[in-house]
């Protein structure tokens, strides 16, 4: 596998935000959104077997009451290496909670039972739009999550909208609701959540707010947190 780098931090986003989790962040993806924030992602990082990705989890998870359970496979998009459903049932069978973040163009079925996907449907201003594998849909199941980035209120109506279509709150655990935050070096504008969340209120979707928080503890261009 490729790897950009495996780290320990709090979750940032999801259901699970708050917690302490340890990240293994895939090389490679192949679209291109505006605002994404870890291009640094898309080319390099150093091959590991399975086993040597493991050791360095196990390793950062410690032992005990202290150990960290939960894992997140990121990326870039991690699902673009054929390695990574293995990686996932193999960290569920050492009692990990393993979670799977995707950009959702890429099929979610090839995952193990029990991995939780956090998938994203791509917004019109992203400029990836249309990149979303409905099969998706049906891969989803209660203990997953949905996700949509929002840049601007054209993104809003389509991920709201998308959301009454398709009846995607009935699918899964969580439709997640999240304001692009404003690059630290002026590449792209923000959204402020503020905005966001009387958007949601006033039309009383049944969605959760999402906010990066690592970006509030550290500094939002900081690496491995």
């Amino acid at each position: 596998m490729v790897i950009t780098e495996i780290f320990k931090s709090i979750q940032g986003e999801g259901t699970r935000a708050g917690l302490p989790c340890i990240f293994v962040r895939l090389t490679g993806c192949n679209l291109r959104c505006t605002w994404c924030d870890t291009a640094y992602a898309f080319h390099g990082g150093t091959k590991h077997s399975i086993e040597e990705v493991l050791e360095k989890v196990h390793a950062l998870a410690g032992d005990g009451e202290g150990r960290v359970a939960l894992v997140e496979i990121t990326g870039g998009e991690p699902l673009l290496q054929a390695e990574t459903p293995a990686l996932a049932e193999k960290l569920a069978a050492c009692g990990y909670t393993v979670m799977i973040e995707t950009s959702g163009e890429q099929f979610v079925g090839v995952l193990p039972d029990g991995v939780i996907k956090i998938v994203d449907v791509k917004c019109p201003d992203s400029g990836e739009p249309e990149t979303f594998e409905m099969a998706n849909l049906e891969a989803v199941g209660a203990n997953d999550e949905i996700k949509f980035v929002i840049s601007t209120r054209r993104d809003y109506d389509f991920a709201r909208d998308f959301v009454k279509r398709h009846r995607v709150a009935e699918r899964v655990h969580e439709v997640l609701f999240s304001p692009v935050f404003a690059d630290p070096v002026g590449k792209w504008p923000g959204l402020t959540a503020r905005e966001l969340a009387e958007w949601i209120l006033e039309d009383g979707l049944r969605v959760r707010l999402g906010l990066q928080l690592h970006k509030f503890i550290w500094d939002p261009a900081m690496k491995g947190v």
